[in-house]
């Protein structure tokens, strides 16, 4: 099984059509379809619940502000369950809110009651509008304490600050990564495996493409590959198996997703 969970079908750095999107990620099992929102989050979640809904192996995200969008429970639900979509994307940064804002606070619970995992997205090209502040994995210590049910998925490994979703993934049984990777940055890819290797967490970790900025089997591809990257050095390598657990987790068992 293999599920490729970071996907986009329209991101702010490309517009890829829903064929393109087929094509390009027809070697997985399944992957997760996040939204994007930029000022109409809802009507994101919308449009993408209709194309999901034509293919079983897409798995929706719909997308909410919490500082803009209404966030008691049956808004969530509607913005969600009724239309067929399984997580929530969020994307603090960019939509400049505080990860524990009393309202955010409020769409947690809602997404906790209704067993929806989310997906912070904020390790992404930043604009000069984004709070680079509110991109930090360690403000999610608090909703994970206070939400410990909440399936959380701090997106891109937390980068640029990977130390901290190292310690949220030792410290919080539910806290996920998105090991979503640029097979053509090599020390950092480097970098970013060994560190979760020897933090003891790959079981934490899992498959990404962050398509469209990659595809996934070129993604696959690079990982399985890691330890060709330390030929004829003296540098430690990742047990081959730990590797292709990452690739292979059944990341939509893990997460609950009905």
């Amino acid at each position: 099984m293999i599920v490729d969970c970071h996907t986009h079908i329209n991101c702010p750095s490309s517009e890829i059509d829903a064929t393109e999107h087929r094509e390009a990620t027809r070697k997985v099992d399944a992957c997760f379809v996040l939204a994007v929102g930029r000022d109409n989050g809802l009507e994101a979640s919308r449009e993408l619940s209709v194309h999901t809904a034509k293919h079983p192996q897409l798995v929706g995200f719909a997308t909410l502000n919490p500082v803009r969008d209404r966030v008691d429970l049956d808004s969530v639900k509607a913005a969600t369950r009724d239309i067929g979509l399984k997580g929530l994307v969020l994307y603090c940064s960019g939509g400049r809110f505080h990860p524990t804002d009393s309202r955010a606070m409020k769409l947690y619970e809602a997404a906790a009651h209704l067993n929806l995992p989310i997906f912070f997205h904020n390790a992404s090209t930043y604009n000069s509008d984004s709070i680079l502040q509110y991109a930090q994995p360690f403000l999610l210590d608090e909703v994970a304490r206070q939400f410990a049910s909440l399936k959380i998925i701090i997106g891109g490994m937390g980068l640029p600050f990977l130390p901290q979703t190292i310690c949220m993934l030792a410290k919080h049984e539910n806290v996920y990564a998105d090991l979503s990777i640029s097979p053509y940055k090599r020390w950092e890819v480097y970098n970013t495996v060994i560190t979760a290797h020897e933090a003891g967490i790959m079981d934490k970790l899992l498959f990404g493409s962050g398509y469209p900025i990659c595809k996934p089997d070129t993604c696959i591809e690079a990982l399985l590959g890691f330890n060709m990257l330390l030929a004829d050095t003296n540098l430690p390598s990742v047990p081959r198996e730990e590797i292709r657990n990452v690739v292979e987790r059944d990341t939509i068992a893990l997460l609950g997703i009905e």
